[in-house]
């Protein structure tokens, strides 16, 4: 249940900065002055205006904003599928832009578990297979991988579906497979964009209270949304708006 909002809100310094000599241990992700700027012919798009924050291990975290407001291209920016124009990324006290490919691809596969509206499950495999992808990528030993995968799928409840397809499934348990593949390698992160877009409003509620069940377990949570009732469910929210942080806010 929420606090008070007047006594439980702590209004964090937009912008508030941090070098990097004072990087504390418990920053996961912390970016500076990042700046994603499209050229369109002879005018320039500037997606990300200065973007400056950090979120500690073990956070709930939801970024909201509206359509084109640049939330969308700072999730492709902590999920390490694109790189600023200007600025930082610390992730894991490490900068991104000094890592080379084979180093990003190993993050996005073991470090981001990245859950999506449109559940990206393959139509012909079945739940369990579906689960063992990212472990077959990194070269996970069969039967490792197999029995990680089962684990995974009964955290999300869903054990006795192992063997069913998407088309066979509902769209919350789609979810839940989903959700289950992004947690099969013990990730830093779990990235969860717009996870109830496609689900209707039970469902949706069930699949927040998965979240916030792997967040009680100790997963970092990031979630990006426009729903500000998606938002509420996170304990710290990001607003996004045309590019920079409107607010920044702690709520619980």
């Amino acid at each position: 249940m929420l606090m008070d909002t007047e006594t439980a809100r702590e209004t964090r310094p937009i912008g508030a900065r941090q070098t990097a000599g004072q990087k504390s241990p418990d920053v996961l992700i912390r970016t500076e002055e990042l700046w994603k700027t499209y050229v369109m012919g002879d005018e320039e798009i500037h997606a990300l205006r200065g973007v400056t924050f950090e979120i500690k291990r073990g956070e709930y975290v939801a970024i909201i904003g509206p359509s084109g407001s640049g939330k969308s291209t700072l999730m492709n920016m902590i999920g390490c599928l694109d790189t600023p124009s200007q600025g930082e990324y610390w992730l894991n006290g490490k900068l991104v832009s000094q890592m080379d490919d084979d180093e990003l691809a190993r993050i996005r596969n073991k470090e981001i578990g990245f859950v999506f509206q449109t559940f990206n499950l393959l139509p012909r495999a079945t739940a369990l297979h579906n689960v063992e992808l990212p472990l077959i990528y990194s070269g996970t030993p069969s039967a490792q991988r197999l029995e990680m995968a089962k684990s995974a799928l009964e955290a999300v409840e869903l054990g006795h579906r192992m063997t069913h397809r998407p088309n066979e499934l509902s769209g919350g348990q789609r979810q839940r497979v989903a959700i289950a593949r992004a947690l099969v390698n013990n990730p830093s992160i779990i990235l969860a964009d717009e996870p109830t877009g496609n689900l209707d409003s039970k469902t949706s509620e069930e699949i927040m209270k998965l979240i916030e069940t792997l967040h009680e377990r100790g997963n970092t949570i990031i979630l990006v949304t426009h729903e500000p009732e998606v938002a509420r469910h996170a304990h710290r929210i990001i607003s996004i708006f045309d590019g920079g942080i409107s607010s920044d806010e702690q709520i619980r």
